[in-house]
């Protein structure tokens, strides 16, 4: 069974909306942040960052949420959840997963504590830049490929979604718009609450 080193309040919480997208048995793993459980044991031994989520799927070991979220779309939902390698929209689909880590977070960072940078050696470039290319890849059709989900939309949408919730991205119509189709997803919804009921079990909103 797919093993995921999780804790509600890390990036681990989105890569449980991917695996209920994907379909497949999995367990989650509680890994006790209060106690460094990411610093040590088979956290550290898989991933030296000590950081999660990790995935643990047979001999297979992936960390990184947007790899992850890669690696289960092509080994268990190629054609459903990502286009096949021959299919055009395939760079469609890698350009927008990759963009949220590496562009929508350090951009919204560099906005959030004011860094002071020259935006052409940065790779994340402008924050305005930044919101006309999000408005510019979800205004072509009802998700990032048009009218098929795909995991893109986890990454894509999943950044998006968690920078709107805590303030760091103020959403345009478009966005909004977007982020009401996704989040009404089933994989979402079950995603959410069983993240919820994890939060509520550990008391961790306490």
């Amino acid at each position: 069974m797919i093993k995921l080193y999780h804790h509600p309040f890390s990036r681990a919480a989105g890569v449980v909306w991917a695996l209920e997208e994907v379909g497949e048995p999995y367990e989650l793993v509680w890994t006790d942040f209060s106690k460094g459980a990411h610093k040590q044991g088979d956290v550290l031994a898989h991933n030296p960052m000590g950081k999660i989520p990790v995935l643990v799927d047979g001999d297979a070991v992936v960390a990184e949420a947007a790899a992850i979220d890669l690696y289960l779309a092509d080994r268990y939902a190629l054609g459903r959840l990502a286009p096949a390698t021959d299919d055009p929209r395939r760079g469609t689909y890698l350009r927008w997963s990759l963009f949220a880590p590496s562009v929508i977070e350090p951009a919204s960072m560099a906005k959030l504590q004011k860094w002071e940078y020259r935006a052409s050696s940065a790779g994340w470039g402008t924050h305005e830049d930044m919101l006309q290319s999000i408005d510019y890849a979800v205004s072509s059709g009802d998700f990032i490929l048009g009218d098929m989900f795909s995991m893109a939309d986890v990454i894509f949408g999943g950044t998006l979604r968690y920078m709107t919730v805590v303030k760091m991205l103020e959403p345009s119509a478009t966005i909004a718009a977007y982020l009401e189709r996704i989040t009404a997803r089933p994989a979402f919804k079950r995603a959410d609450a069983r993240n919820a009921a994890i939060i509520q079990e550990r008391g961790l909103g306490k």
